[in-house]
């Protein structure tokens, strides 16, 4: 079984131009590639490109047993050696059968000799060809895995599905839940949506009740009733969720950054290389030939826009071509009505508030919003001052209940705000997020019995915006 990891890893044999190609656009979509070539000066050309290349024989068994072929979800054939690509071909399914495999052929009977000894897929690609075998491996990678999860969802075929979503959901996970119970009904499972916490976000609300979306407290459930538990957009139980650590996981479906040793089930699909978990289960229904109404096309399109800051925030190309996918189907009014909802009162207060205590230093500015109800409102309040000029990373701390909530986004490239959260306060809490928007949460007990809330609130916003500066590599901000 492949491991989940903050990235697909790839397997290319044979550096020749085609196979080169290949690598070089697996590369720069954000892949982990390793190349394998028989000739040393090639591979030394390619390690001063600052590519990861391994000399070696691809016609050897021991080099695939070295390589631990469990660790890649496709190993690509490439080299113009007919004869090593049905080596190769062959001896990589021996060794490990469950990895796609695909081969580069010279004609049509080499085709069909490279499928008979395994090959998932073989191609017969003039070099001009090579940029688009990216779209060729994510179509083959999701069939693969929609197989995966019909054979999961059959398994408890006129049974009950409990979809959990993480705490306060927003358009992403609730786009996903929606889509998740629409394939599970393809199999005759009936299906309902969980979630914990509140829907307080104004886009978030808008969305529930233009789209109509079900969703069920997962307090006033017992959750015993399910024949089988899935988590989506969240993938580790009592992380962000509310669904107790003690409930086997069946379906994870998810595409944040995770720890792999934490996370067990029957299926799992942890995606890096896409900005939502819209897209992701956009791309099922495409393999399951199913299609969307209007009202899931655009709770699944919102979903993508939203997680991608309207494809502007950690995209890639399978977020375009799910998009593409939905468009025709999208009803563009609720679309608007949804990207445009009232503030509420309290959110306005909570930007108000974070507004009037921020600190600068250099380009990143740190502020506190207060006791805040409504978590989602630390989420706009850190939207609105990225915008402000010449700020490129904005943290922003506030309490709610017995938590501190801790809200970053960023837009400078240099920096990975979801590491540097997970750096400053993994050990203390619970942290994480991509690139450019990440989230916390602490336990407040840790600062002891302040009872003075505004002393309190002076003590957690410097001790948690000192180690988020130390994380950054900055110094202490300036008023």
């Amino acid at each position: 079984m492949l491991k989940v990891g903050e990235k697909p890893k790839y397997l290319v044999l044979g550096a020749g131009s085609f196979g080169f190609n290949v690598a070089r656009e697996l590369v720069n979509s954000g892949f982990d590639v390793i190349i394998v070539d028989f000739d040393e000066k090639r591979v030394e050309s390619l390690r001063d490109q600052n590519f990861e290349a391994i000399f070696g024989d691809i016609r050897d068994e021991k080099l695939y047993r070295e390589l631990r072929l469990s660790e890649y979800r496709v190993v690509l054939v490439m080299t113009p050696d007919m004869e090593a690509n049905k080596s190769a071909v062959k001896t990589v399914k021996k060794i490990y059968p469950e990895v796609i495999v695909i081969a580069r052929a010279n004609n049509s009977a080499n085709a069909e000799e490279l499928k008979k000894l395994g090959a998932d897929e073989v191609v017969l690609p003039p070099v001009v060809l090579a940029k688009y075998v990216l779209e060729f491996i994510e179509k083959i990678v999701f069939r693969k895995s929609s197989e995966e999860l019909k054979d999961v969802l059959s398994e408890i075929r006129n049974g009950t599905l409990g979809i959990v979503l993480h705490d306060n959901p927003d358009p992403d996970a609730m786009a996903g839940g929606m889509a998740l119970k629409k394939i599970a009904e393809q199999f005759g499972v009936r299906a309902e949506i969980l979630y914990g916490g509140n829907i307080g976000h104004q886009e978030n609300r808008a969305m529930v009740n233009l789209l109509g979306v079900e969703l069920k407290q997962i307090s006033r459930v017992d959750l015993r009733k399910y024949d089988k538990i899935a988590l989506v957009d969240s993938s580790i139980p009592g992380r962000y969720n509310s669904l107790p650590q003690s409930i086997p996981i069946s379906i994870i479906i998810d595409h944040h950054p995770v720890d792999v040793e934490k996370i067990s089930a029957e299926f799992v699909e942890v995606r890096n290389d896409v900005g939502a978990t819209s897209t992701i289960l956009t791309k099922y229904l495409q393999e399951m030939n199913i299609l969307p109404d209007s009202i899931l096309a655009t709770a699944l399109m919102y979903g993508i826009r939203t997680d991608t800051n309207n494809f502007r925030r950690n995209v890639h190309p399978a977020d375009f071509s799910a998009a593409a996918f939905l468009h025709p189907f999208v009803d563009q009014e609720i679309l608007e009505q949804l990207t445009s909802p009232d503030i509420s009162t309290e959110t306005l207060d909570v930007i108000g508030e974070a507004i009037k205590n921020r600190k600068v230093k250099g380009s990143i500015l740190v502020t506190t919003a207060g006791m805040i109800r409504d978590r989602d409102a630390l989420v706009q309040a850190a939207d609105y001052l990225l915008r402000l000029e010449g700020i490129t990373t904005v943290l922003v701390i506030g309490i709610s209940e017995d938590k501190i909530l801790v809200c970053a986004r960023n837009r400078d490239i240099r920096l990975n705000i979801g590491e540097i959260m997970a750096r400053a306060y993994g050990d203390i809490g619970s942290a994480g997020g991509h690139a450019h928007a990440a989230a916390a949460e602490i336990p407040l007990g840790i600062f002891g019995d302040v009872k003075d809330k505004e002393m309190l609130m002076k003590i957690i916003a410097e001790s948690v915006a000192k180690r988020f500066l130390v994380a950054a590599g900055a110094d202490n901000p300036e008023g």
